[in-house]
């Protein structure tokens, strides 16, 4: 299977986001990907929340989702929208950040709620509290393909090792990982945590990034790291998108799978114990 992982740096305004992101998918299926992949927060990335109750839609009335369905049936094409900000009926009007695999017939697979919010203060000047805007999942989710099982995640989820072995141990050998990384924990992290995931599990990681400086409305501007990556299950970095606007390829072999986890058979090596 040949995979395309988007790099996009969008501002608070969805519809125009949705058009680049329809650019790129268009361009993607013309290069002869079969499965393309967003970035999180595909529709809109803002810091202010009275801005995001104007502009964000329930999953249902989410034009994004809808536009990215039909081309996904028309192109027959599998998608994962990384995630899309989105309204929910919580009673204290926080909003989900959703991931969707969307099948060649424009269907939704499967569906994936980030469980991990990004609550830190990476500096004395720069804080950030997910949670105060959006409610965490609670629920792993893994889905077959024709390519091979995929275990969702996002972003933050990336720091939580566990999650990923309880996705690899369900079967997935290809993991997700869409991100809108902060630049700083980017340049520090971004790459040895990915490779660390893949090697673990023995699996590929698909990571499509936000990147740049991304214009705003109303709120503080964010900036992040870029460098869209494909990182194979024995841990090679396959691709890596850089910092600008555009498309990464990488080809998904299961035989890969197979040979890392036949080489360290870790997954099967697991063992409980007591303590601290």
């Amino acid at each position: 299977m040949k995979a395309a992982l988007l790099q996009l740096s969008v501002s608070d305004d969805p519809a125009a986001n949705l058009k680049v992101t329809r650019d790129l998918l268009h361009q993607a299926a013309d290069a002869g990907a079969g499965f393309v992949l967003t970035p999180e927060v595909t529709n809109c990335l803002s810091s202010d929340r009275a801005h995001q109750s104007e502009v964000l839609r329930p999953e249902d009335r989410d034009e994004t989702l809808a536009a990215l369905r039909e081309l996904a049936g028309r192109r027959r094409l599998w998608i994962l929208v990384g995630s899309l900000a989105l309204k929910t009926g919580d009673a204290d009007g926080r909003f989900a950040n959703r991931s969707f695999l969307i099948a060649p017939d424009g269907s939704v697979a499967a569906r994936y709620d980030k469980i991990h919010m990004f609550d830190v203060d990476v500096s004395a000047t720069e804080s950030y509290r997910e949670s105060q805007g959006y409610r965490p999942g609670d629920r792993a989710v893994v889905v077959d393909t024709p390519f091979g099982r995929i275990g969702l995640s996002i972003c933050y989820d990336l720091r939580f090792p566990a999650l990923y072995r309880r996705l690899a141990q369900a079967g997935a050998g290809i993991l997700t990982v869409p991100a809108a990384f902060n630049d700083t924990t980017g340049a520090a992290h971004w790459e040895s945590l990915l490779r660390a995931r893949a090697i673990e599990n023995g699996a590929y990681v698909l990571a499509p990034a936000q990147t740049g400086v991304h214009g705003t409305h109303n709120g503080r501007p964010r900036r992040t790291w870029g460098h869209s990556m494909a990182v194979a299950p024995w841990g090679e970095v396959l691709a890596d998108g850089g910092t600008g606007i555009g498309i990464s390829y990488v080809t998904l072999d299961p035989e890969a799978i197979t040979a890392a986890r036949r080489r360290v058979p870790s997954l099967r090596h697991d063992r409980s114990f007591s303590g601290p």
